[in-house]
């Protein structure tokens, strides 16, 4: 864990300081190349933001938010839709000044076992369960280590025989047999389920009221550029009440927009793990209506849990406080 910690604060960048803006409109963003960023691929996709007056010059993809976090250490990011956890990370363990703006869903996570070889808890910590977990310090890893204790199982046990790796990867091993259980993020839960898995558990059985990812924005964005952040986070409550009206049209869109040919993800060597995944609109509609809760509604609480846990679970060395984490007069009704 020290050397999770260790790593991520050596990836401070000096260009982190910031970047010389061209026009007042310009603006860069990055997503998560998964469900969990729905509204900013819709909204991308719809040219709300271009609507709104705000001009994209760039919209990176990452494949975890871990991934993403660490990229926000190069302080040519603006804007960010990302799982809590790793922006957490980012904030404390880095020192990337960022701030949470507004949600953008509960949840969004699920245990996938093999029922075949898994029937009850207890079969976990058999020789031959091999299990999935994307590394400590994100969201999965959290909430795999807060069901471990609540099944009350061999802690020790069951993360010597976890294998350490990301979503489309541990979708790609549960099929191939490598692995027979794997705590993964959305879209990746209902996939395995349409090839025959089972959800064990979901987000909302170990963690109520889970705040899955945000919209975070540097300072200096705020500070300089209010009206950016103003519609930035217009555009996502458009693009997350369209998600809540229109589920099956949503779906669609993401489905196009989660295509991998062409297309730039980072780290790069996911690409082709990611291109073997066929990804259909029904898993996708199932991770909208019934794995996540798509709101930008934003709990000061349920963030100064998250980042509580963090602490416990050794990801940062010192909690702090979540009032100096957000700034919410953006998202007011």
């Amino acid at each position: 864990m020290k050397r999770f910690i260790i790593l991520l604060g050596l990836i401070i960048i000096i260009s982190g300081c910031g970047r010389n803006r061209g026009k007042g409109s310009d603006i860069t963003i990055a997503v998560e190349f998964t469900a969990h960023s729905a509204c900013a691929h819709i909204a991308k996709h719809k040219g709300w933001y271009k609507e709104e007056g705000l001009n994209v010059i760039s919209y990176e993809s990452y494949v975890t938010g871990m991934a993403l976090a660490s990229a926000l250490t190069r302080g040519d990011i603006d804007a960010a839709y990302i799982c809590l956890v790793p922006a957490i990370n980012a904030r404390a363990n880095a020192k990337v000044p960022i701030k949470v703006v507004a949600g953008i869903h509960k949840y969004g996570y699920g245990f996938v076992i093999n029922p075949d070889k898994i029937k009850k808890a207890s079969d976990l910590l058999k020789e031959d369960i091999h299990i999935g977990c994307t590394r400590e310090g994100s969201p999965t890893d959290a909430l795999y280590q807060q069901m471990i204790e609540k099944l009350d199982l061999n802690k020790e046990k069951l993360l010597k025989k976890t294998y350490r790796m990301n979503p489309p990867m541990q979708l790609f091993a549960l099929k191939t047999g490598k692995i027979d259980a794997g705590f993964i993020c959305e879209q990746y839960p209902s996939m395995a389920e349409e090839s025959g898995f089972k959800i064990f558990l979901n987000a909302k059985d170990i963690w109520p009221e889970m705040q899955g990812s945000v919209l975070v924005v540097r300072e200096e964005l705020i500070g300089e550029y209010p009206e950016i952040v103003r519609k930035l986070v217009k555009v996502t409550k458009k693009a997350t009440e369209f998600i809540n009206r229109h589920p099956e049209e949503a779906s669609g869109i993401l489905r196009d927009e989660l295509q991998v040919t062409g297309k730039k993800i980072f780290p790069v060597k996911a690409i082709d793990v990611v291109s073997k995944i066929q990804i259909s609109d029904s898993s996708l509609l199932k991770s909208l209506t019934q794995k996540m809760v798509n709101t930008t509604d934003i709990d000061r609480d349920e963030i100064q849990k998250t980042i509580d846990a963090c602490e416990e679970l050794g990801y940062i060395k010192k909690r702090f406080e979540a009032d100096d984490f957000i700034d919410l007069r953006f998202n007011r009704r």
